[in-house]
């Protein structure tokens, strides 16, 4: 059975809501949003989510191959006030795509180099990552594994908590930070290793550990048994072609590889 790297990377992605029960989960962008949206289809029926505008769905919106969303399951109306009681109390899961990740696992999506005043690029600004990452759980997804994302030191501007104790707000404590995963074109991650080490769980097919190394800006802890990421089933392949009829997701990551690297050899 055939299947893309952005699909390997969804269905991994959609593992990090398995075990939250009734959160509301929030994908940036759109790999993040099928993601969640499979899960919500799959191992976390009672997962909640957005029509990204104000209302809960019962069932997740097709990221692509509609005009409109006329006839959407709409659960249940959530303004931007809801949205905020929502952040506050915990009960949410965000999957997003910082530019920078750190080795504490402080995030950057504001500027890169330079000074803070006087950036050589700016980005996004810091938006809500400050707010979100000291109220709820997070997890990244990073379509190109590189040192330019996993930095040395820490990211030019921090713009979300980590797992850094300089840096720890009043009264909080390493054990009140939840960063869940990580997902990638090489591997999927989390922070369970050693003082909260960034942690190699599983490796894509065909990629090694050196070159998870080799592109990561500071050392890595590996999982004891260190596994092969599971392949899509043929369930999550069809839900996924429903979620994505438009097949948006083969623009995603630069000319849509498969997800086993022993395709590309044998077709070579």
């Amino acid at each position: 059975m055939s299947y893309s790297l952005a699909e390997l990377m969804v269905c991994a992605a959609s593992r990090v809501f398995d075990r939250d029960g009734e959160v509301l989960a929030t994908g940036i962008g759109l790999l993040p949003r099928l993601a969640a949206s499979l899960a919500m289809r799959t191992t976390n029926p009672d997962m909640m989510m957005t029509d990204s505008q104000s209302f809960v769905l019962s069932s997740p919106n097709p990221v692509s191959g509609l005009a409109s969303h006329e006839g959407q399951a709409n659960e249940n109306w959530m303004g931007f006030a809801r949205i905020f009681d929502n952040v506050w109390s915990g009960a949410r899961h965000a999957l997003v795509g910082p530019s920078q990740i750190d080795r504490f696992g402080q995030t950057n999506i504001s500027a890169l180099g330079g000074t803070y005043q006087q950036p050589k690029v700016q980005l996004l600004g810091m938006r809500g990552f400050p707010g979100n990452s000291i109220s709820h759980a997070n997890s990244f997804f990073v379509p190109q594994h590189s040192t330019r994302v996993f930095v040395a030191g820490e990211c030019d501007v921090v713009c979300s908590i980590g797992y850094n104790p300089e840096r720890l707000p009043r009264g909080y404590r390493l054990e009140d930070i939840d960063i869940r995963s990580v997902i990638t074109n090489l591997c999927v991650m989390d922070f369970l290793g050693d003082n909260h080490q960034m942690r190699v769980v599983s490796l894509h097919p065909g990629v090694s550990l050196d070159e998870v190394r080799d592109n990561t800006g500071f050392d890595v802890a590996v999982v004891d048994g260190l596994a092969e990421t599971s392949a899509p089933t043929a369930e999550q392949l069809e839900l996924i072609a429903e979620l994505d009829p438009g097949n948006a997701r083969a623009k995603q990551i630069k000319g849509n590889p498969p997800g086993r690297r022993e395709a590309v050899e044998e077709s070579a």
